[in-house]
């Protein structure tokens, strides 16, 4: 199958409606914010904090497995158009992390940010969200084409770390929930099925190349 290659005004439409999407989530949460602020509507639920939290947090799971699927969808249809998308949507992965993280840290801790070394060192899902966190920020710090000829091949190497930080996101999700984690799961059996399609392509390259020497 050809890659279909965009024009740079289909290009730009497709970044454009790429980033509407992403931020869209981010624009319903402030929205709703603003009003629970101004009228006190119940729109963020009984708990606002815990809703805030969660749902930054939720997308920025969301979008960090669709950041792993565009590798997958790219070998499956044969269309390079996906890996366009691929560094957009890891830095909005960083964005909404980084905001789950300020809402903890703003509206849980209120200001006790010390606070939160001792709740690392204590809550294990804090511990595996934070170092998720952690391990992004070298990667959004390295997603300029300026770093990607910097670095060379070190920055594929570099960003490989982005398969532990699924790990510890959907860890960190998984311990947070703690009863009904049916919807850990899907996120964790989404996860296995994204990783488990590279171990396999990774493996049937070994093979390919094997019988290629043994021929």
């Amino acid at each position: 199958m050809a890659s279909w290659r965009p024009s740079p005004r289909a290009n730009v439409a497709l970044k454009t409606v790429v980033h509407a999407l992403a931020l869209t989530p981010m624009a319903i949460l402030a929205l709703q914010v603003r009003e629970e602020f101004l009228t006190g509507s119940g729109a963020l639920g009984a708990d606002p904090v815990a809703e805030v939290e969660h749902r930054l947090g939720l997308w920025a799971l969301r979008v960090l497995m669709l950041t792993l699927a565009m590798t997958p969808l790219r070998q499956v249809t044969g269309q390079t158009v996906f890996l366009r998308f691929r560094r957009m949507l890891g830095l909005y992965t960083f964005a909404y992390a980084t905001l789950h993280l300020t809402a903890y840290l703003v509206l849980d801790l209120r200001g006790y940010w010390t606070q939160i070394f001792e709740d690392i060192a204590k809550r294990p899902y804090i511990t595996v969200g934070f170092l998720a966190w952690l391990l992004l920020v070298p990667l959004a710090a390295t997603s300029t084409q300026a770093a990607i000829r910097r670095l060379g091949r070190r920055w594929v190497q570099l960003h490989k770390a982005v398969y532990a930080i699924g790990v510890l996101a959907v860890l960190h999700f998984w311990w947070l929930v703690k009863s009904d984690i049916r919807e850990p799961l899907l996120y964790a059996t989404i996860l296995a099925v994204l990783l488990g399609w590279r171990v396999a392509q990774r493996w049937r390259g070994v093979s390919a190349r094997r019988r290629a020497a043994a021929g």
